[in-house]
């Protein structure tokens, strides 16, 4: 099996992929899809079309708002990339099914995936012209139909303002990919969001992406407006034990220093990007010591996890080759933790470990570690999932990371041919025909679609980035 690395290493990454390196950010949240374009690939677009007919096929798009949109949007995509242009009415149609969506969240989410698209694309002007659209106002409004403690996971009740947060995060990096004009009250606004979210976890994960926005936006000064220091409160609120605060709830059984090294972490990556990363790196106790010190406490099958967070927080502060100076050894030992995670043990934990491993392989220059025996063991893994019914209805999480995972270094095809793991069906058929009826009981078949939509953005031609992302500069370049 031949693997296509998208890019070629840490000092290859672009600015968003430096921003959104991980999974989390595309699969979850939908923010940075469509990072490493190739150009149109007619054989992979077939193949994107064969999985929407096969959802299809279980009434998905009838039961889905989420499902007719992101079809919609990847037909245009997939069209675009073939043939350079699309009709303005599809843009239209495109946004009109993001606004279907019941709950706001997703409304949201959805405008900001068509938005970022249509950005990539190169249809910001054509956006800007239709008949009543206006991506800014109706995005930054929409979010406030959002209210706390909405979501219904294994966290529920605990989430305060996150899911708000995050959608605020969404909207300000697709208007930037827009290059639209972000009021500093809107800003500001955001911000004070992070006061509403109680668990110091959920805090520092959204808190960084929120931030981050900020600087991209070139709005550094806001986070010191009013004489607070947004970055230095969210970083002191990690260790916050006292009233109000909230500990976060996993699929599985997590160690403390996960629940500790994730957000800080993250938000390292944020002060990465501030000129002060040096007066934060020293707030409170030496920070970068502290990762370290949390990573070497990690489980093993945690660190899979966790890896590919230090390694980029570590780059992008410039600080990577003096705290992993054999950074070949780092990347064998981690990716090489393969050997003993079985992927279908769970679908959190292990299922998504897989998909973290190959990317830390290749952001690290050695791809060579995800071997064919590897690839095998991932691909065939998903019928492990049947295991338990909260595993089997959750399967759609671990499989749109593998399947994000796998197109990005050209190995998408291991989904679609018949393999002996799944009676000889394909995995992609096999999995997609174990969906309830119309996937009602699958809660995150969405994250499916965001692999969906992030392949075909893939397709279009190589080109730079958005000026929001090409002319920013991380303080530890120059």
């Amino acid at each position: 099996m031949s693997i296509t690395p998208p890019v070629g290493g840490l000092a290859a990454l672009g600015v968003e992929s430096r921003v959104l390196a991980t999974p989390w950010s595309r699969m979850v949240r939908g923010i940075g899809l469509g990072q490493h374009p190739v150009g149109h690939d007619a054989a992979a677009a077939d193949r994107i079309r064969h999985t929407f007919a096969a959802l299809a096929g279980r009434g998905v798009e009838e039961a889905d708002p989420y499902g007719r949109f992101a079809r919609l949007l990847v037909e245009l995509a997939l069209d675009h990339a073939r043939d350079g242009a699309v009709e303005p009415a599809r843009m239209s149609a495109v946004l009109a099914a993001a606004r279907e969506h019941p709950n706001p969240y997703f409304r949201v989410m959805a405008g900001c995936v068509a938005a970022d698209a249509f950005g990539k694309l190169g249809l910001g002007g054509q956006l800007a012209r239709l008949p009543g659209a206006d991506p800014a106002a109706e995005l930054q409004a929409a979010v406030e139909g959002i209210e706390a403690d909405r979501i219904r996971d294994e966290n529920a009740g605990r989430h305060g303002h996150y899911e708000r947060l995050s959608a605020s995060s969404a909207v300000l990096l697709a208007l930037g990919q827009l290059g639209a004009t972000v009021e500093p009250g809107r800003l500001l606004g955001a911000l004070d969001l992070l006061d509403g979210v109680p668990s110091p976890f959920f805090r520092g994960r959204g808190g960084s992406v929120l931030l981050a926005a900020a600087m991209l936006l070139g709005r550094e000064d806001l986070l010191t407006e009013g004489g607070r220091d947004r970055i230095a409160e969210t970083l002191r609120y990690l260790g916050h034990t006292g009233p109000g605060a909230t500990s976060p709830v996993f699929p599985q059984p997590m160690s403390p220093a996960f629940v500790e090294v994730y957000p800080l972490l993250t938000m390292l990556n944020a002060i990465s990007m501030s000129g002060r990363a040096g007066d934060y790196l020293r707030l409170g106790e030496d920070r970068v010591a502290q990762a370290g010190s949390l990573m070497g406490a990690l489980r093993p099958v945690e660190r899979t996890h966790m890896g590919l967070y230090y390694v980029v927080a570590l780059h992008n502060l410039g600080v990577l080759d003096e705290q992993v100076p054999d950074l070949d050894r780092f990347a064998e030992d981690l990716v090489g933790q393969w050997r003993t995670t079985p992927p279908g043990e769970n679908y959190f934990l292990n299922g998504i470990s897989y998909a973290y491993l190959i990317q830390t392989a290749v952001f690290t220059g050695r791809p060579d570690l995800v071997t064919e025996e590897f690839l095998d063991r991932y691909v065939d893994s998903f019928p492990d999932l049947d295991r338990t019914d909260d595993d089997r209805v959750n399967r759609p999480y671990p499989f749109a990371y593998a399947f994000n995972a796998l197109a990005e270094i050209g190995c998408d095809d291991l989904l679609f041919q018949p393999r002996r793991a799944y009676g000889g069906a394909a995995p992609v058929d096999w999995v997609v025909s174990r969906l309830s009826p119309g996937a009602r009981a699958e809660p995150r078949l969405y994250m499916l679609h965001h692999a969906l939509i992030s392949y075909a953005l893939r397709m279009r031609e190589p080109a730079p980035e958005a000026p929001v992302f090409r002319d920013f500069v991380f303080p530890a370049d120059t």
